[in-house]
């Protein structure tokens, strides 16, 4: 597996913006053989996010990170930017009472393992149309 890094950019009016001056959220993806056939893993390194369908370990919760909800007619730029639409959504907020460490690799990757499990059992939701 190869792992990439990359970050988005906020403007000092959004809701995750770092009180400390930091404007970005760093991610990083990992690239498995099989790209572009099957999806990067996907998590946040830092800052610690609340809320936005970032889960234990900050892997994101996206149908579109699956088997399933990936194409691999995806470019990086549409992924990242579906991310950033998916955080906004779920109204992402960083959590500046984490502590250091609070996201790992393998944490991540097990509650992304699980979740995924949960969904192939019972389906995705898609929220309602005026939910954004």
């Amino acid at each position: 597996m190869n792992g990439m890094s990359d970050c988005f950019l906020w403007y000092p009016d959004s809701p995750l913006h770092d009180k400390d001056g930091r404007d970005h959220i760093l991610l990083n993806l990992v690239f498995k053989e099989s790209f572009p056939f099957e999806p990067p893993f996907v998590r946040v390194v830092h800052p610690v996010i609340q809320g936005g369908y970032v889960l234990v370990g900050g892997a994101i919760c996206m149908e579109l990170l699956t088997r399933q909800g990936w194409s691999s007619a995806y470019t990086m730029e549409a992924l990242i930017l579906q991310i950033a639409a998916t955080l906004v959504k779920g109204k992402a907020r960083i959590q500046f009472s984490a502590t250091k460490g609070q996201y790992s690799l393998a944490r991540a990757q097990q509650s992304f393992k699980s979740l995924v499990q949960i969904h192939e059992k019972n389906g995705w939701f898609t929220p309602p149309k005026e939910d954004g």
